[in-house]
Parts: C-alpha cells; structure tokens; sequence
C-alpha cells in the first residue's frame, strides 16, 4: 500500500468501499499538491482550515495536528473512510467529524482547502454558502487532476470568492487559488425543483443530486414497470437520489413499508423532502449509508434499484455489483431485487451470478428492467 508522504503526516489510507487487490490509492497528485501548498504558506497552528469534499480522509487526517480542522462533504462513504482511516494511523476514529454538505458550518475560516467534486453545483453551492465564513485575508485553494478540472470551476471561484491564481501543473495535478474578496450577497439556485406528470408530483433536488434538472431516462424507463400489489412488504429504494422510485411506488402501494438508502447526505436530504410533500406524515426511514450493509439479513421483501456505474470520476460497475450482492443479503428468501440498467452493462448474466431467477420485465431500445429472485 503506498504511503501518502506529505510535509505534515505520513499516512496509510484505503479508499471506501474496500474491494480486494484495490487497483487505486486513497490519494493522488491533487492532494499532495495541496498538502505542499499550505505548508510552503508557513501558517500558525491557530489557522481554521476547512476541507470540501475530501474523499478518503486525505487532507483531514494530514492537517489535524497542526491546524483548527473544519471538513465538510456529501458522501456518507467519505465519513466511513475517514474514520477507519484514523484508526489506521493510530488515531481515535471520533478525531475528526465530518460535517454533512447538508449541514451548515460556524465561525470564519482562514483557508479553504477543495478537491474540486464531479458535479460542479456541489462546488458551487459550497462557494455560496461560504459568504460569512470568510476571514479577512482568507483563501480558497482548489485542487484537482488536471483531465477532471473544467475551466468552469476557476469561472465559479472568481465569481464568489475572488481573483483566481493558476498554479503551473505538477505531476498533471492543479491548483486554483481564490483570494477573498467582499461581494454582494448571493441567493442559491440550489435546491431545483421538477415536475412529473404521472403521477403529478414534484420533485425537489439538492445540489449533488443525479440528474437534479430533470428524470433521468434510466428511471424514466422504470416507472411504468414498479412492482404493484405488494401489501405490507418491506421495500427498500437503493441509492434513492431524490426518492422518485420510493415514492412512486408508496403512491401505488399504500400499506407497504419503505427505506430509502443513498450516500449521499444531500440525496437523503432531498429524498425525505420529497416524501414528505408526496406523502406527508406517512412512516419513511431515510438514511445516508453505505448501501444496504447496515440492514439485518432477511429483512426486506422488494429492494428497488438504478444503480450507478461511477464513483466521482472512476467508472466501472465494482459498485452496482456490490448492490446486487447487498441486496441478495437483505432480502428474504423468494424476494425480488428490481433493477433498471443500460442493456450494455450485461446485467442480467451478473444479476443471474447470485439469484435463482431472472427476467427482464420490460425493456426500451437503450435500457432493460429486469427482475431477480432471491
């Protein structure tokens, strides 16, 4: 396992989830960059730094003896890592706290340190709300690999925080330094809002959630083909996004019972939201999680899925795999796992690794509904 070597730490770190013979590294060029970068700033230990979107704990665990640490992101997967990676490096697992994106932070901040996410609202909505948490000489350094760091993020930098200094590129990392500087007031265009037409609902969508403008075409294909007549069965929506299949298909079975599972804090936030106008006082667990592990065994009747096939900017389906393995564990035996997928991604002969049945229940020229039975 290599060591990320900085001028503060040492550290071994793992990425979450675990898989065995781990192709990738819990850190890359980008953190390192930043890492050298503050130190060559030779700031007090009275410094409040905080950390946007630090994915396995890089950053964090690396400034947290020298500096007053602050980190904040969307994924629930970044906080498991984050903990189990300061117990790897001889730390309480409480050290640090994660502060959810949906959460609001508190007291003004000498630095700002940001790995630049994949959807650019999250990075602009986290600009936004650092109007107020800025101290005087304050500055934003956003670092990221140079083939994931669209002119767009320097444009979002200058217009809410200040003058953008480029870095030159190091080892095909760079950096982007916003100098603080005051500015009027800005409302969020976060969260957005829209509308289905059958059934006729409305749809609201924090900044980091999938497809937030409008219905994805994978769901929309789903739909139509949401298992019915399911009584009082126990039904879990699998990485829920903004709640859409939950709700859809609370509407259609009113006695069921439902768990809504995502990652991300800011699809939680959205999905409970959404249930509550769809549905009001009707009984719901909604919860950021790393996908069903943390469900008893034999404990859902229906899981409902549209799983993803990237992890920030990695593509592959390591995680769509671990899904289906998820949810062969959590249902009972004679349950279903529903899912929606691209024809492409061969689900059906992976789904048929695990379950004793499988059909496609419906299909379009671009994507398959298919039905497996534990």
């Amino acid at each position: 396992m290599p060591l990320l070597t900085s001028p503060f730490a040492e550290l071994d770190l793992i990425r979450q989830p675990e898989q065995a013979n781990e192709p990738l590294q819990a850190f890359d060029a980008a953190d390192e960059y930043l890492l050298a970068a503050l130190h060559a700033q030779a700031l007090p230990a009275s410094t409040r730094v905080l950390i946007l979107n630090d994915s396995f704990g890089a950053l964090a665990i690396s400034l947290n003896a020298h500096f007053q640490i602050v980190t904040s992101g969307d994924s629930y997967l970044a906080n498991l890592a984050l903990q189990k990676n300061l117990v790897l490096n001889g730390q309480p697992f409480d050290a640090i706290s994660l502060l959810p994106a949906s959460s609001n932070w508190t007291g003004e901040f000498d630095r700002v340190l940001v790995r630049v996410p994949k959807t650019l609202a999250l990075l602009e909505e986290q600009l936004i709300r650092l109007q107020g948490h800025l101290a005087p000489g304050a500055q934003v350094i956003a670092g990221a690999m140079v083939k994931h760091l669209p002119r767009a993020a320097g444009d979002l930098l200058e217009k809410y925080i200040g003058p953008v200094q480029a870095s030159l590129a190091q080892k095909k990392a760079r950096l982007l330094t916003a100098s603080h500087e005051p500015k009027a007031p800005v409302r969020s265009p976060y969260p957005t809002r829209y509308r289905l037409e059958q059934p006729p609902i409305e749809l609201l969508n924090h900044a980091n959630v999938f497809c937030r403008e409008g219905l994805d075409i994978g769901t929309r294909a789903f739909l139509p083909h949401l298992p019915k007549n399911l009584g009082t069965a126990r039904v879990a929506d699998l990485g829920c996004g903004n709640g859409v299949l939950a709700i859809v298909s609370a509407l259609e079975n009113p006695q069921a019972h439902y768990t809504l599972v995502d990652e991300s804090y800011m699809a939680v936030q959205s999905a409970l939201e959404n249930w509550q106008v769809a549905l009001g006082e009707r009984d719901v667990t909604a919860q950021a999680g790393d996908g069903l592990a943390g469900l008893p065994a034999q404990s859902l009747d229906v899981v409902l899925c549209n799983p993803p096939f990237h992890q920030q900017q990695v593509v592959g389906d390591f995680l769509a795999w671990r899904m289906f393995q998820q949810a062969r564990e959590a249902l009972v035996v004679g349950g279903a796992l529903y899912i929606v997928g691209n024809r492409h991604l061969g689900y059906h002969s992976k789904l048929a690794r695990l379950f004793r049945g499988v059909e496609q229940v419906a299909a379009t020229p671009k994507f398959v509904v298919l039905k497996a039975r534990k």
